[in-house]
């Protein structure tokens, strides 16, 4: 199986051994795989153009990795819990022999409906097991999976359909959030009123919602399962074989198609699944993440069925039918290992501990934070209120891009301080740079955060433009992988990351191209231009403020602003609406036109002086007309 450290000598040890001999290091960690045929090389690489290549003429199936395996040994132990939304509908499990029948019933009515080796299928469905069973029915055929999180607009979900040129479409009639039954088919629809490359849209009967049909293209996902075999061999796929694409939103309006790879990136899920959380034979593990997002891809999929793990999916929210609903289902399920977002936390915490109290949670061992770095107020409450003081935090900090945790303590393993991930895993060579791109040696020290040597789950190329990937993460510093991070490293060697360098918000955890948000705006017929950034959030962390030049004057303030959120609603979901509006005679701009957001996010953080030198901007005096607007 794979190594588990467990204790900070070994720690010291095995990352040692990993930066001195990575290719040694993680050809060990290959080893306990399930291979078709081996690797004849471990490792190319060169972070030029950039080129990047693990265990290569390897062959496998990640599905051989996260089923076949474990069917003699742990057949009968369940794989999967499903809680749904109302709490009073009956929960699923599926041991691992059932979810292996599952997946290859579906993987049969993909190639049924005419999906091959490559095909691209785009999945816009919410929390229901059948969306782990169809990402790992892809697996098994060779398709690529592209999960978009379904809370995206028609627009924002058409155009990574249009991006992956995607041959299906994955969806539900409708979805159950909290109170609400939210229209999914419905979006799908107006999406692809533009997506000339979808063939086919298979719809799972979960609402009961009442759909459009359109003849020949629509399908319903029950129907075509009937009378399908369960036996379905599993496609050898080369280590470097697309396993899936993750769009994440860029600096500019165009979504990033990032693309990962089979072998590396089950290797590093599944060493990192087992080492940050310390998954012993036997525990349950829930991670509250969509499936949309890259954390449900590694963290509630493939790393945790690839260790043979028990791993929860739940559809609801963590607010209802009321705000313990999280607690509630930590004691029904005896959750062990607990992994959720700052925001959630905060959002409970601020309704006091009236939710809390009556939940024992006495069987939580280990409690992990994901998606942006957690304050200590909200840390510490966590610490006492829901591991009463004995559970281990792990403040797990990595990308989509990165595919994998990178830098995180191991619970109870290695040193944990607040508002800190702590520590690189093994493997992980991380980097301070200065402006100029010279690292900066030593402790106590901040910079741009980089790595200088690959990792097995790393992004290989962005979907049908590889000079974009080169742009964005290789350009700004030679020889070097650029996170967009600013980060701290204390007096003994820990990493604390404080922020992103680039136009993109992290709003709840999720990543928001400054772009892709004012694009939204723009679309509004009366706006001129708009500008957008984040600013501090008690509850989100971080939450948008735009910045709004309409045409002529406004003349009812209150109803603009709906008007533009409805629009952004729409253009790209409700995620990115902004959560304050100013509207402004201008923006401040460099001569070159370049919008200055360093001066506006100090603006929509409440500062009111130390702009630096504004003489140099193309319109100087429109800042202190900014500032004068400015929303408290």
């Amino acid at each position: 199986m794979t190594l588990q450290i467990k204790s900070i000598d070994q720690y010291h040890e095995v990352y040692k051994k990993s930066v001195t001999d990575p290719e040694g290091f993680w050809a060990e960690q290959a080893e306990t795989f399930t291979w078709r045929k081996k690797w004849d090389k471990v490792l190319e690489w060169e972070f030029d153009s950039p080129s990047v290549k693990w265990f290569l003429g390897g062959k496998l199936n990640i599905t051989e990795n996260c089923l076949d395996r474990h069917l003699e040994t742990r057949g009968d132990q369940t794989a999967i819990i499903w809680e749904p939304n109302d709490p009073s509908e009956a929960v699923k499990t599926y041991t691992y022999k059932q979810l292996h029948k599952e997946v290859c019933r579906f993987a049969n009515v993909l190639k049924k409906n005419g999906v091959q080796k490559g095909d691209r299928i785009c999945f816009y469905l919410p929390m229901i097991p059948e969306m782990a069973i169809a990402v790992l029915a892809c697996a098994r055929i060779g398709a690529i999976h592209s999960v978009v999180f379904a809370g995206f607009s028609a627009s924002a979900l058409a155009d990574r359909i249009n991006d992956a040129s995607c041959k299906m479409v994955l969806c539900s009639d409708g979805n159950y959030r909290g109170a609400k039954t939210v229209p999914v088919k419905a979006v799908v629809d107006e999406a692809c009123k533009s997506t000339p490359s979808v063939e086919t849209v298979l719809m799972y009967k979960r609402t009961e919602t009442k759909v459009e049909w359109v003849e020949g293209r629509d399908k319903v996902w029950q129907d075509e399962l009937e009378g399908v075999s369960d036996v379905c061999e599993a496609e050898e796929m080369d280590s470097e074989d697309t396993l899936f694409i993750l769009y994440t939103s860029g600096s500019t309006g165009k979504p990033k198609g990032v693309q990962h790879s089979c072998g590396g990136y089950m290797v590093y899920t599944t060493f990192t699944f087992k080492n940050v959380f310390q998954y012993n034979e036997g525990d349950i593990y829930w991670c509250t993440a969509d499936v949309g997002w890259i954390t449900g891809h590694s963290y509630i999929v493939y790393g945790p069925l690839s260790a043979g793990a028990t791993t929860i999916m739940s559809e609801g929210i963590p607010t209802y039918p009321d705000y313990g609903r999280f607690w509630q289902i930590c004691d029904k399920h005896k959750v062990n290992i607990f992994y959720t977002a700052p925001t959630a936390i905060r959002a409970l915490m601020a309704q006091g501990l009236q939710f809390v109290e009556p939940y024992s949670l006495s069987t939580l061992k280990v409690l992990g934070t994901v998606g942006e770095p957690i304050n200590e107020e909200a840390w510490r409450w966590y610490k006492k209120h829901i591991g009463k003081d004995k559970c281990p935090i792990v403040d797990t900090w990595w990308q989509t891009e990165t595919g994998g945790i990178m830098i995180s303590s191991l619970a109870g393993v290695t040193p944990e301080k607040p508002t800190f991930a702590t520590l690189p895993m093994p493997g992980i060579q991380p980097v301070l740079l200065n402006a100029e791109g010279t690292e900066i040696e030593g402790n106590d020290v901040e910079g741009f955060l980089c790595v200088k040597f690959p990792w097995p789950s790393m992004i290989r190329t962005t979907w049908g433009d590889h000079e974009r990937c080169r742009s964005v993460y290789f350009n700004r510093f030679k020889g070097k992988y650029f996170t967009g991070d600013g980060c701290r490293r204390d007096e003994n060697g820990m990493y604390r990351i404080i922020g992103r360098v680039d136009d993109v918000i992290i709003v709840s955890g999720h990543n928001l191209g400054t772009a892709e948000v004012e694009n939204g705006i723009n679309s509004h017929p009366n706006v001129v231009e708009s500008a957008v950034v984040g600013f501090p959030h008690q509850i989100k962390g971080n939450a948008i403020y735009a910045y709004v030049i309409m045409d002529g004057v406004v003349e009812d303030e209150a109803k603009t602003r709906q008007e533009i959120l409805e629009v952004v609603s729409k253009e790209v979901g409700p995620i990115a609406k902004p959560e304050k509006i100013q509207f402004v005679p201008g923006l401040p701009k460099t001569r070159s036109g370049k919008i200055m957001r360093r001066i506006l996010r100090k603006i929509a953080a409440g500062e009111k002086d130390n702009f630096g030198d504004i003489s140099t901007l193309l319109n100087p005096e429109i800042v202190e007309a900014v500032k004068e607007g400015a929303l408290g």
